[in-house]
């Protein structure tokens, strides 16, 4: 007598839960292709001032479905409603053109997942923003995120030919996942002492002179502040002008990221301030990661098997809805303690995948 497996019954997802933003549906999208899950969301982007899919919101979905074959209903620019239903994940050659400058960096994190699940190695090209508001640089993804997620055990190497500014966009990013290895927790509680604080100030398309200015005013700003200050001086191709100025403090079990980007009547010492301000708040205050770090790293945390703990400058709740979305997706228990805007712990009971 043979069996019949029971359809898997499709996870519903209110969009304006929590923080409400764009990051429920990349969480859901990542998960879903990795566990086979489906999943309907409403209400996409409800809390935002211009709700429903954007472009590079689309591109995510777009990219996902091509990954694992999926079934999708409702992907238009501006739906509110999205039916996303999973196939197998497949590897191969993948290029996506964002078609604004929306962040590149974003659809990389959600494919990486999946990717690194796939039957062999795959390779993925990325057309739009590199250095846009809102999101990680490809600076940061690839001297802060990257390091971390390969101590996970995600395999991948990342690379930019063409920086990619608002409004022009037009970068170009590229990735390689390799899949196979086993995932592992982290446990990072203490950061211990600095050792070090470097960055990149760079241009695209604008004179040297405010790449070091940026650099100057950093260096003023920091003094006294580090054992050791190192900063590079960078021109980027680009098709539109910009400007960034990227700083990585290390530590010694850890280290912590922080960036700002230049925009027409911004002076270059503005730009440097901004990301010294962040940095200068981080070293004051306590957490072995920053707190776009400890929000990006838990999908990872949640699919190796162990205990994981962070602790993180600042509890957002970015951090807390995403959190919420893994545990819809995954037999896991994520705790995070402390209060809205304070320093917290992340505890991350990981169960593997289903």
């Amino acid at each position: 007598m043979s069996s019949v497996a029971a359809p898997v019954s499709s996870i519903e997802i209110d969009g304006s839960f929590g923080e409400g933003g764009g990051q429920i549906l990349r969480t859901a999208l990542s998960l879903a292709a990795v566990t086979s899950r489906p999943f309907r969301m409403t209400r996409i982007r409800a809390r935002r001032s211009d709700p429903g899919l954007k472009p590079q919101h689309l591109r995510a979905v777009e990219a996902i479905a091509a990954v694992c074959r999926a079934r999708v209903e409702g992907a238009s620019l501006g739906s509110d409603n999205l039916l996303f239903e999973p196939g197998g994940i497949a590897p191969g050659d993948f290029r996506f053109d964002v078609g604004t400058a929306g962040s590149t960096s974003l659809i990389l994190q959600t494919l990486m997942p999946p990717l690194a699940r796939a039957g062999a190695a795959s390779r993925v090209e990325i057309r739009g923003g590199t250095h846009v508001r809102w999101s990680p640089c490809f600076d940061y993804l690839r001297l802060h995120w990257l390091p971390f997620v390969r101590k996970i055990g995600l395999d991948a190497e990342i690379d930019m030919e063409r920086a990619g500014f608002y409004p022009a966009g037009g970068g170009i990013v590229r990735a390689t996942v390799r899949p196979g290895r086993a995932l592992s927790p982290l446990r990072l509680r203490e950061r211990g002492s600095l050792t070090r604080i470097r960055g990149i100030s760079a241009v695209a398309r604008l004179h040297v002179r405010i790449a070091e200015r940026q650099r100057d005013q950093a260096a003023h700003r920091l003094a006294g502040r580090s054992p050791r200050f190192d900063c590079e001086v960078a021109l980027m191709p680009s098709l539109s002008p910009g400007t960034m100025l990227l700083l990585l403090a290390e530590f010694e079990r850890s280290q912590a990221c922080f960036f700002a980007l230049g925009e027409r009547g911004k002076p270059a010492e503005r730009v440097a301030d901004e990301a010294v301000d962040e940095l200068s708040d981080f070293l004051d205050g306590e957490g072995a990661v920053d707190s776009h770090l400890a929000d990006q790293l838990v999908l990872l945390l949640a699919l190796a098997p162990g205990t994981s703990e962070l602790t993180t400058s600042r509890v957002t709740g970015h951090l807390v809805t995403n959190a919420e979305i893994v545990k819809r997706f995954l037999p896991v228990s994520i705790d995070v303690e402390g209060k809205l805007e304070g320093p917290g712990l992340v505890r991350i009971e990981g169960g593997g995948i289903p």
